[in-house]
């Protein structure tokens, strides 16, 4: 048998811990001990330690001398900075895809917001894992947000977006949402998607603001929830 090289190893102990994290299995706060995930996940402590120090850069987990690591908690004043910067780039991004975009943008955005729409009929009908359904809404929303983004034509504004955009929060909202909610959020998408293929900048950007603060509100109120339970 084959063994991985250590850069492959580095990179499925990432992906690995990565996952965990942002499904919550890893919940914030929680101390991520070397060894123990080494033999969780069948690998040697050294890409677990290269695995770390690359979620640390990304912002996903703290590293602190002496104490080692832990998964980053966020607390509601966070949440609200990191979302009033998030609003105010995906809403330019929408402005200036409605300007520049081409119809092989609009292609793939459609296609995560036919994903997202099967993802929550499948949620509807009350079959299928919830967790498997979260994924399914998360993957397509991501679809949708990325197509955005890429028919923007910034490269800065998208390599900002990349890193803005945290990637456990949003698997959070989706995972808190009411059916109601997950259905306001597909209502957006098209709207969305309908002001960007109009090329109606304006109107593009105001509904992505209020798109982005919609999923705010839901975070903060599962905060409010957590605190008082």
């Amino acid at each position: 048998m084959t063994t991985p090289s250590p850069r492959a190893s580095a990179t499925t102990a990432y992906q690995q811990i990565r996952t965990a994290i942002i499904e919550g299995r890893y919940e914030p706060g929680a101390r991520l001990v070397e060894q123990r995930i080494a033999e969780e996940f069948d690998l040697s402590r050294t890409p677990v330690r290269e695995a770390l120090r690359t979620l640390d850069a990304e912002g996903l987990v703290q590293l602190e001398p002496h104490r080692g690591a832990t998964v980053r908690a966020f607390e509601a004043e966070d949440v609200v900075d990191l979302y009033a910067l998030r609003a105010r780039l995906e809403g330019y991004a929408a402005e200036l895809a409605a300007e520049r975009h081409t119809t092989e943008d609009l292609a793939v955005i459609d296609g995560g917001i036919a994903a997202f729409g099967e993802a929550l009929a499948a949620g509807t009908s009350g079959t299928g894992d919830p967790l498997e359904r979260t994924r399914a809404l998360d993957a397509a929303n991501a679809e949708i947000h990325l197509g955005i983004a890429a028919a923007a034509r910034h490269r800065h504004l998208q390599q900002m977006l990349l890193r803005t955009v945290d990637a456990t929060l949003v698997f959070r909202s989706f995972r808190g949402f009411s059916a109601e909610q997950s259905r306001q959020s597909h209502e957006f998408h098209r709207l969305i998607r309908g002001a960007i293929a109009a090329r109606e900048p304006a109107r593009a950007g105001a509904l992505m603001v209020e798109h982005i603060l919609q999923g705010r509100d839901a975070l903060l109120a599962g905060l409010r929830a957590d605190e008082q339970g």
